[in-house]
């Protein structure tokens, strides 16, 4: 009888710390997964200036983008744009919208030291992927990590619409969303991340990928039309 009891009292004891230990677990896996205690939103654009962009290595302001109903929009070719500011663990949420056939990125702790931001930022693809005559693969299509990480299909809205991205980085690990959904979670400087470098573009670009605090940066020099609007950033610390 006694012995019952004492298998009964260790049953109860263990069933009671079950719930702590998948608390803890799920707890250490957020933290994993990148959440971090948030700052205040800052607008980098609110429709109103293009004041917190430049053109990339250069104190000019962006060249051969327009503003007009609260869009930041060009068509053809333009200047690459880089943040005056810098941002290392961020959250960063804008809304864009491609033209057909258009091809454009988002870059994130981007460097001037290299002669392009695509030489040390990673980049978040924009991309008409019906038309667009890079769309052959998925590492090239939108929400991609370009060249490096394939985004899923069945998230980008048509042509003309708008689309919605977030970009959450902290410390090594990064999460592209798409419309609320999210296309990539990888984690920087990790074998995996190594192997897929190595097949990449940018496996010789010594830089690439390297940077902790960079840019944010917007590829203008590209065929085909962009707008974007409610671009804003907040840190996470």
């Amino acid at each position: 009888m006694k012995r019952l009891v004492l298998l009964v009292t260790i049953a109860g004891v263990a069933l009671a710390a079950a719930p702590q230990a998948q608390s803890a677990a799920a707890k250490a896996s957020a933290k994993s997964a990148g959440s971090a205690t948030p700052g205040p939103w800052k607008s980098l654009f609110d429709g109103k200036s293009l004041s917190a962009w430049r053109t990339y290595r250069s104190e000019a302001a962006p060249e051969k983008w327009e503003l007009k109903d609260g869009i930041m929009a060009k068509d053809g070719n333009a200047s690459d744009l880089v943040s005056k500011e810098e941002f290392g663990d961020f959250e960063l949420e804008l809304e864009w919208r491609i033209g057909e056939a258009g091809n454009s990125g988002i870059f994130y702790r981007g460097s001037e030291d290299e002669e392009a931001i695509y030489w040390t930022g990673p980049e978040y693809q924009l991309l008409d992927d019906i038309k667009a005559r890079d769309n052959r693969t998925r590492n090239h299509c939108a929400g991609s990590v370009y060249d490096l990480y394939d985004a899923p299909e069945g998230h980008l809205k048509p042509v003309g619409e708008w689309n919605s991205t977030r970009i959450v980085a902290r410390g090594a690990h990064v999460e592209h969303w798409l419309n609320g959904f999210k296309m990539v979670e990888y984690e920087l400087w990790s074998p995996d991340w190594e192997q897929h470098l190595a097949k990449s573009k940018f496996k010789d670009w010594a830089k690439y990928g390297r940077i902790k605090k960079g840019h944010f940066g917007i590829q203008g020099n590209h065929p085909g039309s962009l707008a974007l609007r409610n671009i804003r950033v907040r840190e996470l610390q």
